[in-house]
């Protein structure tokens, strides 16, 4: 049995950024080979306006190809309830909903206000749960913001205590711009889920500063057990100047399998899918595993 739960979200975070279109037949590929290499919660796109990411313009075409993929979880993330109400429509475990720790990022990223985004919130849940689809309140530059600078725990945390008292499945927490350090991400963390109580927490790292995996460790210290990653560090917001890839999915597992903490992925299979992942960027991927020789990884260190 698996000791952490790992969801990739390189087909949606990885590509959303990528200024070259990835045909759905790429996207559905990327897709079957996490589900190879043992990943089941796969965040496979995302219902926004394709004029705002053209990336994803394709959404319901990729949850149509993959909607007989045995084993998938599939989760879209969703920016308001005309979003859902596209979603809905197909096979989903769960809709991801982004809120902001601060008001700049909400409105440039969400055009809303934190209430006004949080108010449709709630309706939300009312409507996923009729429906039998499961949500996630992830909070986005929850340890900086590009445009804000440092943010207040206590912005974070009271948007944590609102989606708990809301009857939200998960709880996100997003390094967005990946500013964050380990002594800040165990802080947080620790309260975030004292707070959350019963309700799994996850942690959603970038990579911009090479800190993601030294973050995620320091998130598990804190008894964080869910981790979104993007296999090959693919991947930027739209609306986050400065922000790069994701921390890389093979990273973050071969740290867990040196360490012995079993993840149920099968690593060689996870370069396979990184590498194709890598093939569909344009930029350089931030993971570092794959750059080493694979023969020499395999061999000799796992």
């Amino acid at each position: 049995m698996a000791d952490v739960k790992i969801i990739d979200v390189s087909p949606r975070d990885g590509l959303q950024n990528e200024p070259n279109l990835v045909s759905t037949s790429d996207k559905e590929r990327l897709i079957k080979l996490l589900l190879d290499a043992g990943l089941s919660s796969v965040e496979v796109t995302s219902f926004v306006h394709p004029l705002k990411v053209p990336q994803m313009a394709d959404a319901s075409e990729v949850l149509k190809a993959v909607a007989n993929f045995e084993d998938l979880k599939a989760i879209a993330l969703i920016p308001n309830l005309k979003g859902y109400e596209r979603a809905k429509e197909h096979q989903l475990s769960e809709v991801n909903w982004v809120s902001s720790a601060t008001e700049t990022f909400n409105q440039k990223n969400i055009g809303l206000t934190i209430d006004e985004n949080f108010n449709q919130f709630e309706l939300l849940v009312k409507h996923a749960n009729k429906d039998g689809i499961k949500t996630c309140f992830s909070i986005a530059v929850s340890f900086g913001c590009p445009y804000e600078g440092e943010v207040s725990e206590e912005h974070v945390l009271r948007l944590v205590e609102r989606a708990r008292n809301v009857g939200v499945d998960r709880i996100g927490i997003a390094d967005t711009i990946g500013i964050a350090t380990p002594n800040q991400v165990e802080r947080l963390m620790k309260k975030v889920l004292e707070i959350a109580g019963e309700i799994p927490v996850g942690i959603h790292l970038h990579d911009t500063r090479g800190l993601g995996s030294a973050n995620a460790y320091a998130a598990y210290q804190a008894g964080v057990r869910i981790f979104e990653t993007a296999v090959s560090g693919i991947g930027g917001c739209p609306f986050a100047p400065g922000a790069a890839g994701n921390l890389a999915t093979e990273d973050l597992v071969y740290l867990f399998h040196r360490m012995n903490i079993e993840t149920g992925l099968n690593f060689d299979k996870l370069l396979d899918a990184a590498d194709f992942a890598a093939s569909l960027s344009s930029k350089q991927p931030l993971g570092r595993i794959r750059h080493i020789e694979r023969e020499h990884t395999r061999g000799n260190l796992l």
